[in-house]
């Protein structure tokens, strides 16, 4: 079944007393609607204080062509019957689906200690060590932000800054029809491939995934 919003404890009313900074509320939404989900993100932004604790969430999409915030019409091929949505993250057009693990990591960074491409070398840092585990040799590229198996794209990056803090995040392909990405130049880059775990030899579970990832994710973003 489809949720259409997370369902969530207000930002608002914590106190220093119970807040940590290395303590993250960590969510696992399940599968829950794009627009409902970005829109509970920018909520949760605007509403945090100071002693708000940071969140992560973990999840899934129904499938939903997404457009950054400087993307190209163009790079939308043929998206058939899959809604494209104007999204306010960085980057170009992505697609989400089932069988993707999808974090957003919602982080107040001057408090972390965090700028933006810090944030983004450990979400991709995650992705790498999380793999290498798994025998998988995966990188980064300076040009593209993302994690790469090959010339094959396996994870994306795309964030938004507001207030000091961060949303949206990153998607990584687990066990997913890959077809759309087809439809779409992905990341403005037109005949990008893309992979999976599951053509990897790795998980075809995404709660296996989930699991295996959130210790790395914690570690890379210092909060463990």
């Amino acid at each position: 079944m489809t949720a259409s919003a997370p369902a969530l404890a207000p930002a608002t009313g914590r106190t220093t007393a119970t807040v940590h900074a290395t303590a993250p509320v960590v969510r696992r939404l399940g599968l829950v609607e794009y627009e409902p989900t970005w829109r509970a993100m920018q909520r949760f932004t605007d509403e945090r204080g100071a002693a708000t604790a940071d969140e992560i969430w973990l999840l899934e999409h129904p499938p939903v062509f997404t457009l950054g915030m400087a993307a190209r019409r163009e790079h939308v091929l043929a998206p058939g019957d899959i809604p494209v949505i104007q999204t306010d993250r960085g980057g170009q057009v992505t697609y989400h689906g089932p069988g993707q693990l999808v974090i957003y990591p919602l982080l107040d960074l001057r408090r972390n200690g965090f700028g933006v491409r810090d944030l983004v070398a450990a979400l991709e840092r995650t992705v790498i060590d999380y793999v290498a585990e798994l025998g998988i040799d995966a990188h980064s590229r300076r040009d593209a932000p993302g994690v790469y198996v090959g010339g094959r794209k396996l994870a994306s990056v795309g964030l938004r800054i507001r207030r000091g803090a961060s949303y949206h995040g990153l998607a990584l392909n687990v066990s997913m029809d890959l077809e759309p990405f087809g439809r779409i130049d992905p990341c403005g880059y037109a005949g990008l491939e893309m992979t999976q775990l599951a053509a990897l030899a790795g998980p075809i579970s995404l709660e296996e995934a989930m699991r295996g990832i959130e210790p790395h994710l914690l570690r890379a973003l210092r909060l463990a």
